[in-house]
Protein backbone atom coordinates (compact mmCIF):
# COMPACT_ATOMS: atom_id res chain seq x y z
CA UNK A 1 0.00 0.00 0.00
CA UNK A 2 1.18 3.31 -1.14
CA UNK A 3 1.64 6.68 1.75
CA UNK A 4 -1.50 7.86 -0.15
CA UNK A 5 -3.34 5.07 0.00
CA UNK A 6 -2.63 4.35 3.83
CA UNK A 7 -3.07 8.08 4.54
CA UNK A 8 -6.43 7.87 2.55
CA UNK A 9 -7.72 5.03 4.59
CA UNK A 10 -6.53 5.99 8.07
CA UNK A 11 -9.11 9.41 7.05
CA UNK A 12 -11.48 7.73 6.49
CA UNK A 13 -11.56 5.50 9.27
CA UNK A 14 -11.06 8.39 11.53
CA UNK A 15 -14.60 9.56 10.82
CA UNK A 16 -16.70 6.63 11.30
CA UNK A 17 -16.83 6.39 14.69
CA UNK A 18 -20.56 6.52 16.07
CA UNK A 19 -19.67 4.37 19.56
CA UNK A 20 -23.38 4.30 20.02
CA UNK A 21 -22.90 1.17 22.58
CA UNK A 22 -21.17 3.74 24.72
CA UNK A 23 -23.95 6.23 23.93
CA UNK A 24 -26.73 3.71 24.45
CA UNK A 25 -25.49 2.31 27.75
CA UNK A 26 -24.12 5.90 29.57
CA UNK A 27 -27.56 6.96 28.85
CA UNK A 28 -29.36 3.68 30.63
CA UNK A 29 -26.36 3.72 33.53
CA UNK A 30 -27.53 7.61 34.28
CA UNK A 31 -30.90 7.62 33.90
CA UNK A 32 -31.46 4.33 35.80
CA UNK A 33 -29.06 5.99 38.74
CA UNK A 34 -31.29 8.94 38.76
CA UNK A 35 -34.34 6.96 38.87
CA UNK A 36 -32.88 5.16 42.25
CA UNK A 37 -32.25 8.60 43.51
CA UNK A 38 -35.38 10.21 43.00
CA UNK A 39 -37.73 7.35 44.17
CA UNK A 40 -35.97 4.55 46.03
CA UNK A 41 -33.77 6.77 48.56
CA UNK A 42 -35.35 8.27 51.68
CA UNK A 43 -33.80 11.31 53.51
CA UNK A 44 -32.01 8.80 55.72
CA UNK A 45 -29.74 7.12 52.30
CA UNK A 46 -28.55 10.48 51.45
CA UNK A 47 -25.52 10.89 53.07
CA UNK A 48 -24.44 7.24 52.20
CA UNK A 49 -25.30 8.58 48.53
CA UNK A 50 -23.36 11.75 48.52
CA UNK A 51 -20.15 9.69 50.55
CA UNK A 52 -20.57 7.64 47.22
CA UNK A 53 -20.64 10.84 45.11
CA UNK A 54 -17.45 12.12 46.63
CA UNK A 55 -15.68 7.79 45.86
CA UNK A 56 -16.65 8.44 42.66
CA UNK A 57 -15.65 11.48 41.80
CA UNK A 58 -12.45 10.85 42.87
CA UNK A 59 -12.24 8.02 40.91
CA UNK A 60 -13.55 9.52 37.95
CA UNK A 61 -11.96 12.84 37.81
CA UNK A 62 -8.68 10.82 38.71
CA UNK A 63 -9.01 8.51 35.04
CA UNK A 64 -9.76 11.69 33.24
CA UNK A 65 -7.05 14.00 34.18
CA UNK A 66 -4.23 11.10 34.30
CA UNK A 67 -5.88 10.02 30.57
CA UNK A 68 -4.89 13.67 29.56
CA UNK A 69 -1.50 13.44 31.40
CA UNK A 70 -0.92 10.14 29.63
CA UNK A 71 -1.28 12.58 26.48
CA UNK A 72 1.18 15.12 27.59
CA UNK A 73 3.78 12.13 28.91
CA UNK A 74 3.96 11.10 25.04
CA UNK A 75 4.24 14.96 23.97
CA UNK A 76 6.91 15.40 26.21
CA UNK A 77 8.88 12.52 25.14
CA UNK A 78 8.07 12.78 21.77
CA UNK A 79 7.19 9.12 21.96
CA UNK A 80 6.01 7.78 18.44
CA UNK A 81 4.53 4.28 19.11
CA UNK A 82 1.42 5.73 20.46
CA UNK A 83 -0.12 7.50 17.26
CA UNK A 84 -2.66 4.51 16.94
CA UNK A 85 -4.26 4.80 20.59
CA UNK A 86 -3.72 8.35 21.62
CA UNK A 87 -7.06 9.59 20.52
CA UNK A 88 -8.62 7.54 23.30
CA UNK A 89 -6.83 8.95 25.86
CA UNK A 90 -7.72 12.11 24.66
CA UNK A 91 -11.50 11.59 24.68
CA UNK A 92 -11.60 11.23 28.24
CA UNK A 93 -10.87 15.13 28.38
CA UNK A 94 -14.77 15.49 27.81
CA UNK A 95 -15.61 14.28 31.86
CA UNK A 96 -13.84 17.41 33.30
CA UNK A 97 -16.74 19.79 32.59
CA UNK A 98 -19.22 17.09 34.37
CA UNK A 99 -16.27 17.07 37.30
CA UNK A 100 -16.40 20.97 37.61
CA UNK A 101 -20.23 20.86 38.23
CA UNK A 102 -20.07 17.95 40.46
CA UNK A 103 -17.63 19.67 42.63
CA UNK A 104 -20.29 22.87 42.93
CA UNK A 105 -22.94 20.06 44.27
CA UNK A 106 -20.35 18.78 45.90
CA UNK A 107 -20.06 21.91 48.32
CA UNK A 108 -23.44 22.92 48.43
CA UNK A 109 -26.05 19.90 48.62
CA UNK A 110 -23.20 17.56 49.33
CA UNK A 111 -21.29 19.40 51.61
CA UNK A 112 -22.98 18.42 55.20
CA UNK A 113 -22.99 14.88 54.32
CA UNK A 114 -19.40 14.66 53.27
CA UNK A 115 -17.46 17.69 55.06
CA UNK A 116 -19.87 17.61 58.53
CA UNK A 117 -17.34 16.06 60.49
CA UNK A 118 -14.73 17.64 59.58
CA UNK A 119 -16.13 21.37 60.11
CA UNK A 120 -17.02 19.99 63.61
CA UNK A 121 -13.63 19.55 64.14
CA UNK A 122 -12.29 22.94 62.88
CA UNK A 123 -12.51 24.60 66.09
CA UNK A 124 -10.73 22.08 68.11
CA UNK A 125 -7.26 22.92 65.10
CA UNK A 126 -5.02 25.36 64.65
CA UNK A 127 -5.85 28.80 63.41
CA UNK A 128 -4.10 28.31 60.23
CA UNK A 129 -5.25 24.71 58.90
CA UNK A 130 -8.91 25.64 60.13
CA UNK A 131 -8.93 28.72 57.68
CA UNK A 132 -7.13 26.54 55.47
CA UNK A 133 -9.98 23.41 55.61
CA UNK A 134 -12.59 26.46 55.39
CA UNK A 135 -15.49 26.00 53.26
CA UNK A 136 -14.83 28.97 51.12
CA UNK A 137 -11.43 28.39 50.52
CA UNK A 138 -11.35 24.98 49.38
CA UNK A 139 -13.58 25.19 47.39
CA UNK A 140 -12.07 28.21 46.15
CA UNK A 141 -8.73 26.10 45.55
CA UNK A 142 -10.48 22.95 43.94
CA UNK A 143 -12.34 24.73 41.93
CA UNK A 144 -10.05 27.15 40.46
CA UNK A 145 -7.40 24.37 40.31
CA UNK A 146 -9.28 21.92 38.83
CA UNK A 147 -10.77 24.53 35.91
CA UNK A 148 -7.17 25.42 35.27
CA UNK A 149 -6.32 22.12 34.55
CA UNK A 150 -9.36 21.27 32.64
CA UNK A 151 -8.32 24.37 30.79
CA UNK A 152 -4.92 23.77 29.90
CA UNK A 153 -5.88 20.08 28.99
CA UNK A 154 -8.64 20.91 26.72
CA UNK A 155 -6.60 23.40 24.96
CA UNK A 156 -3.33 20.56 24.82
CA UNK A 157 -6.25 18.17 23.28
CA UNK A 158 -7.52 20.67 20.77
CA UNK A 159 -3.82 21.67 19.61
CA UNK A 160 -3.74 18.05 18.93
CA UNK A 161 -6.89 18.06 17.14
CA UNK A 162 -6.05 21.00 14.89
CA UNK A 163 -3.92 19.27 12.08
CA UNK A 164 -6.35 16.02 11.93
CA UNK A 165 -9.79 18.28 11.22
CA UNK A 166 -7.48 20.27 8.74
CA UNK A 167 -6.72 16.97 7.34
CA UNK A 168 -9.95 15.08 7.28
CA UNK A 169 -12.56 18.17 7.16
CA UNK A 170 -12.95 16.44 3.18
CA UNK A 171 -14.36 13.57 4.38
CA UNK A 172 -17.39 15.11 6.93
CA UNK A 173 -20.65 16.75 5.85
CA UNK A 174 -22.94 18.96 7.72
CA UNK A 175 -22.16 20.54 11.35
CA UNK A 176 -19.33 18.29 11.38
CA UNK A 177 -17.74 19.90 8.15
CA UNK A 178 -18.63 23.64 9.03
CA UNK A 179 -16.86 22.70 12.54
CA UNK A 180 -13.68 21.54 11.31
CA UNK A 181 -13.46 24.27 8.86
CA UNK A 182 -13.93 26.93 11.62
CA UNK A 183 -11.47 25.72 13.59
CA UNK A 184 -8.77 24.45 11.00
CA UNK A 185 -9.66 27.97 9.41
CA UNK A 186 -5.97 29.13 11.72
CA UNK A 187 -4.29 26.44 11.20
CA UNK A 188 -0.88 27.18 9.02
CA UNK A 189 -0.39 23.98 7.05
CA UNK A 190 3.08 25.86 5.38
CA UNK A 191 6.37 23.60 7.01
CA UNK A 192 6.70 26.67 9.20
CA UNK A 193 3.46 26.60 10.21
CA UNK A 194 3.70 23.01 11.37
CA UNK A 195 6.91 23.52 13.17
CA UNK A 196 5.08 26.48 15.28
CA UNK A 197 2.14 24.56 15.99
CA UNK A 198 4.42 21.73 17.51
CA UNK A 199 6.30 23.62 19.24
CA UNK A 200 2.97 24.98 20.86
CA UNK A 201 2.02 21.44 21.74
CA UNK A 202 5.60 20.82 22.98
CA UNK A 203 5.02 23.99 25.32
CA UNK A 204 1.09 23.14 26.53
CA UNK A 205 2.10 19.13 27.74
CA UNK A 206 5.26 20.17 29.99
CA UNK A 207 2.64 23.04 31.45
CA UNK A 208 -0.01 20.30 31.72
CA UNK A 209 2.19 17.29 33.95
CA UNK A 210 3.47 20.16 36.19
CA UNK A 211 -0.31 21.38 36.76
CA UNK A 212 -1.39 17.65 37.07
CA UNK A 213 1.04 16.88 39.74
CA UNK A 214 0.14 20.08 41.69
CA UNK A 215 -3.81 20.28 41.16
CA UNK A 216 -4.01 16.82 41.50
CA UNK A 217 -2.17 16.73 44.92
CA UNK A 218 -4.59 19.32 46.31
CA UNK A 219 -7.66 16.95 45.23
CA UNK A 220 -6.30 14.31 47.18
CA UNK A 221 -5.58 16.42 50.31
CA UNK A 222 -8.80 18.30 50.43
CA UNK A 223 -10.66 15.01 48.99
CA UNK A 224 -9.70 12.51 51.24
CA UNK A 225 -6.51 14.27 53.88
CA UNK A 226 -9.21 16.27 54.75
CA UNK A 227 -12.10 14.01 56.13
CA UNK A 228 -9.78 13.51 58.65
CA UNK A 229 -8.03 16.62 59.47
CA UNK A 230 -6.03 15.20 62.46
CA UNK A 231 -4.45 12.97 60.19
CA UNK A 232 -1.82 14.03 57.28
CA UNK A 233 0.75 12.16 54.46
CA UNK A 234 2.66 14.21 52.37
CA UNK A 235 3.11 11.06 50.18
CA UNK A 236 -0.87 11.34 49.69
CA UNK A 237 -0.69 13.14 46.93
CA UNK A 238 1.53 11.04 44.60
CA UNK A 239 -0.06 8.46 45.60
CA UNK A 240 -3.32 9.34 44.08
CA UNK A 241 -2.21 10.97 41.42
CA UNK A 242 -0.04 8.03 39.96
CA UNK A 243 -3.03 5.72 40.82
CA UNK A 244 -4.73 7.78 38.81
CA UNK A 245 -2.43 8.29 35.87
CA UNK A 246 -1.90 4.00 36.47
CA UNK A 247 -5.67 3.82 36.28
CA UNK A 248 -5.58 5.88 32.37
CA UNK A 249 -3.29 3.25 31.00
CA UNK A 250 -5.38 0.53 32.17
CA UNK A 251 -8.43 2.40 30.85
CA UNK A 252 -6.25 3.08 27.42
CA UNK A 253 -5.80 -0.62 27.06
CA UNK A 254 -9.81 -1.29 27.10
CA UNK A 255 -10.71 1.84 25.32
CA UNK A 256 -7.79 1.63 22.64
CA UNK A 257 -9.08 -2.43 21.60
CA UNK A 258 -12.82 -1.38 21.74
CA UNK A 259 -12.22 1.63 19.69
CA UNK A 260 -9.86 -0.02 17.06
CA UNK A 261 -12.19 -2.55 16.46
CA UNK A 262 -14.86 -0.25 16.03
CA UNK A 263 -13.14 2.05 13.28
CA UNK A 264 -12.08 -0.84 11.53
CA UNK A 265 -8.38 -0.62 12.16
CA UNK A 266 -8.03 -3.40 15.07
CA UNK A 267 -5.26 -4.75 12.20
CA UNK A 268 -3.22 -2.03 12.87
CA UNK A 269 -2.78 -2.17 15.87
CA UNK A 270 0.23 -4.75 16.49
CA UNK A 271 1.03 -6.96 19.40
CA UNK A 272 3.83 -4.36 19.39
CA UNK A 273 1.86 -1.61 20.26
CA UNK A 274 0.07 -3.63 22.84
CA UNK A 275 3.39 -4.51 24.44
CA UNK A 276 4.48 -1.40 24.66
CA UNK A 277 1.03 -0.23 26.81
CA UNK A 278 1.09 -3.35 28.59
CA UNK A 279 4.83 -2.81 29.63
CA UNK A 280 3.36 0.73 30.98
CA UNK A 281 0.62 -0.66 32.97
CA UNK A 282 2.81 -3.38 34.64
CA UNK A 283 5.52 -0.40 35.47
CA UNK A 284 3.20 2.09 37.10
CA UNK A 285 1.52 -1.32 38.74
CA UNK A 286 4.93 -1.84 40.65
CA UNK A 287 5.25 1.46 41.03
CA UNK A 288 1.65 1.99 42.69
CA UNK A 289 2.98 -0.43 45.34
CA UNK A 290 6.29 1.04 45.90
CA UNK A 291 4.36 4.34 46.56
CA UNK A 292 2.17 2.49 48.87
CA UNK A 293 4.89 0.91 50.74
CA UNK A 294 6.77 4.21 51.24
CA UNK A 295 3.62 5.41 52.82
CA UNK A 296 3.93 2.52 55.61
CA UNK A 297 7.66 2.43 55.71
CA UNK A 298 7.64 6.13 56.58
CA UNK A 299 5.29 5.61 59.43
CA UNK A 300 7.08 2.84 60.48
CA UNK A 301 10.77 3.83 60.45
CA UNK A 302 10.16 7.23 61.92
CA UNK A 303 7.56 6.05 65.13
CA UNK A 304 4.87 8.24 63.95
CA UNK A 305 1.95 6.41 65.97
CA UNK A 306 -0.41 9.77 65.39
CA UNK A 307 -0.12 8.86 61.59
CA UNK A 308 -1.07 5.04 61.96
CA UNK A 309 -4.89 5.22 62.89
CA UNK A 310 -5.70 6.39 58.89
CA UNK A 311 -3.90 3.39 58.05
CA UNK A 312 -4.50 0.58 60.32
CA UNK A 313 -8.95 1.43 60.52
CA UNK A 314 -8.60 0.41 56.81
CA UNK A 315 -6.45 -3.28 57.27
CA UNK A 316 -8.17 -4.32 60.13
CA UNK A 317 -11.44 -5.72 61.50
CA UNK A 318 -14.51 -5.22 58.91
CA UNK A 319 -12.36 -3.18 56.49
CA UNK A 320 -9.86 -5.76 56.17
CA UNK A 321 -11.64 -8.13 53.30
CA UNK A 322 -11.85 -4.48 51.24
CA UNK A 323 -7.60 -3.55 51.60
CA UNK A 324 -6.87 -7.18 51.18
CA UNK A 325 -9.07 -7.21 47.36
CA UNK A 326 -7.18 -3.70 46.23
CA UNK A 327 -3.85 -4.97 46.95
CA UNK A 328 -4.69 -8.36 44.97
CA UNK A 329 -6.29 -6.25 42.31
CA UNK A 330 -3.69 -3.34 42.19
CA UNK A 331 -0.96 -5.14 42.36
CA UNK A 332 -1.03 -9.43 42.97
CA UNK A 333 -2.85 -10.26 40.02
CA UNK A 334 -1.87 -7.46 37.63
CA UNK A 335 1.57 -7.98 38.37
CA UNK A 336 1.48 -11.53 38.17
CA UNK A 337 -0.19 -11.43 35.13
CA UNK A 338 1.66 -9.08 33.29
CA UNK A 339 4.78 -10.04 34.01
CA UNK A 340 5.56 -12.18 31.06
CA UNK A 341 5.68 -11.38 27.46
CA UNK A 342 2.58 -12.97 25.92
CA UNK A 343 -0.32 -11.49 28.48
CA UNK A 344 0.87 -8.25 26.90
CA UNK A 345 0.57 -8.76 23.90
CA UNK A 346 -2.89 -10.62 23.42
CA UNK A 347 -6.20 -8.69 23.65
CA UNK A 348 -7.91 -10.99 26.24
CA UNK A 349 -5.19 -11.15 28.68
CA UNK A 350 -3.97 -7.38 28.59
CA UNK A 351 -8.43 -6.80 28.52
CA UNK A 352 -8.85 -8.55 31.48
CA UNK A 353 -5.92 -7.26 33.63
CA UNK A 354 -6.73 -3.92 32.92
CA UNK A 355 -10.38 -4.46 34.25
CA UNK A 356 -9.38 -6.03 37.46
CA UNK A 357 -6.58 -2.98 38.00
CA UNK A 358 -9.35 -0.50 37.64
CA UNK A 359 -11.97 -2.13 39.71
CA UNK A 360 -9.65 -2.14 42.36
CA UNK A 361 -8.78 1.43 41.74
CA UNK A 362 -12.36 2.25 42.39
CA UNK A 363 -11.73 0.23 45.52
CA UNK A 364 -8.66 2.20 46.70
CA UNK A 365 -10.68 5.11 46.35
CA UNK A 366 -14.01 3.52 48.26
CA UNK A 367 -11.79 2.38 50.74
CA UNK A 368 -9.70 5.81 51.23
CA UNK A 369 -13.20 7.87 51.19
CA UNK A 370 -15.86 5.55 53.40
CA UNK A 371 -13.84 5.12 56.77
CA UNK A 372 -13.74 8.41 57.22
CA UNK A 373 -17.38 9.84 56.73
CA UNK A 374 -19.57 6.54 57.30
CA UNK A 375 -20.66 5.88 60.52
CA UNK A 376 -20.96 2.22 59.68
CA UNK A 377 -18.40 -0.14 61.45
CA UNK A 378 -17.84 -1.84 57.90
CA UNK A 379 -18.50 -1.61 54.32
CA UNK A 380 -22.20 -1.59 53.50
CA UNK A 381 -23.27 -1.48 49.43
CA UNK A 382 -26.49 -1.24 48.81
CA UNK A 383 -28.70 1.39 46.33
CA UNK A 384 -27.68 4.28 48.00
CA UNK A 385 -24.12 3.20 46.84
CA UNK A 386 -25.45 1.88 43.76
CA UNK A 387 -27.06 4.94 42.34
CA UNK A 388 -24.71 7.31 42.43
CA UNK A 389 -21.77 5.04 40.93
CA UNK A 390 -24.59 4.09 37.69
CA UNK A 391 -24.87 8.15 37.11
CA UNK A 392 -21.02 8.58 36.97
CA UNK A 393 -20.07 5.72 34.98
CA UNK A 394 -23.16 6.82 32.80
CA UNK A 395 -22.23 10.10 32.33
CA UNK A 396 -18.70 8.84 31.85
CA UNK A 397 -19.88 6.83 29.05
CA UNK A 398 -21.79 9.47 27.71
CA UNK A 399 -19.15 12.17 27.79
CA UNK A 400 -16.94 9.59 25.84
CA UNK A 401 -19.14 9.03 23.10
CA UNK A 402 -20.48 12.36 22.49
CA UNK A 403 -16.33 13.47 22.00
CA UNK A 404 -16.06 10.70 19.81
CA UNK A 405 -19.36 11.33 17.04
CA UNK A 406 -17.77 14.81 16.89
CA UNK A 407 -14.10 14.34 16.89
CA UNK A 408 -11.88 12.27 14.91
CA UNK A 409 -11.06 9.08 16.85
CA UNK A 410 -8.10 8.46 14.79
CA UNK A 411 -4.85 10.59 13.68
CA UNK A 412 -3.99 10.39 10.74
CA UNK A 413 -1.25 11.78 11.19
CA UNK A 414 0.24 10.15 14.35
CA UNK A 415 -1.09 6.58 13.08
CA UNK A 416 0.82 6.99 10.29
CA UNK A 417 4.02 7.56 12.09
CA UNK A 418 3.28 5.71 14.14
CA UNK A 419 2.33 2.65 11.27
CA UNK A 420 5.36 3.86 8.87
CA UNK A 421 7.82 3.31 11.67
CA UNK A 422 7.06 0.04 12.53
CA UNK A 423 6.82 -1.58 9.22
CA UNK A 424 10.85 0.27 8.43
CA UNK A 425 11.71 -1.18 11.77
CA UNK A 426 10.34 -5.09 10.77
CA UNK A 427 12.49 -4.38 7.70
CA UNK A 428 15.97 -3.38 9.82
CA UNK A 429 15.00 -6.47 12.26
CA UNK A 430 18.54 -7.46 11.76
CA UNK A 431 19.98 -4.86 12.52
CA UNK A 432 18.24 -4.23 16.18
CA UNK A 433 17.87 -6.86 19.35
CA UNK A 434 14.28 -6.96 19.27
CA UNK A 435 12.39 -9.33 22.05
CA UNK A 436 9.59 -9.60 19.70
CA UNK A 437 9.24 -12.08 16.71
CA UNK A 438 8.57 -10.78 13.44
CA UNK A 439 4.88 -11.67 13.41
CA UNK A 440 4.30 -9.07 16.03
CA UNK A 441 5.10 -6.29 13.78
CA UNK A 442 3.12 -4.77 11.45
CA UNK A 443 4.28 -5.30 7.93
CA UNK A 444 3.00 -4.09 4.41
CA UNK A 445 0.63 -7.40 3.88
CA UNK A 446 -1.18 -6.32 7.34
CA UNK A 447 -1.84 -2.73 5.82
CA UNK A 448 -1.78 -3.70 1.89
CA UNK A 449 -6.16 -3.06 2.29
CA UNK A 450 -7.67 0.18 1.04
CA UNK A 451 -10.42 -0.63 3.59
CA UNK A 452 -11.40 -3.05 6.23
CA UNK A 453 -14.71 -4.77 6.84
CA UNK A 454 -15.78 -3.73 10.67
Amino acid sequence: MSDRDLDARLIARSVTGRYDLFLGVGAGLAILGAILILFRLGPADHARMWHMVQVNWLFFTGLSTGSVAFVASQKITNAKWSGMMIRFAEAAVAFLPISLLTLILIFTAGYEPIYGRMAEQLPSLQPGKAFWLSHGFMFLRLFGGLLLLSWVGWKLIRADLLPDLAAVRGAVTGGRRSLYERWARGYDETPLGVAAHEARIHRLAPLYAVLYALIVTIIAFDGIMALQPHWFSNLLGGFYFMGSFLGAHMLLALTMMFGASHLGVADLVSPKQRHDLGKLCFGFTVFWTYLMWAQYLVIWYGNLPEETGFVFARLWGHWFPVGRAVLLGMFVIPFVGLLGVAPKKTRVTLGFFASVSLAALWLERYLLVIPSVTASPGPVFGVPELAPTLVFAGLFLLSYALFARRFPMLSPRLAGITIRREVAHHHAADMYDHEEPPKDWLQEAAIDRRDHER
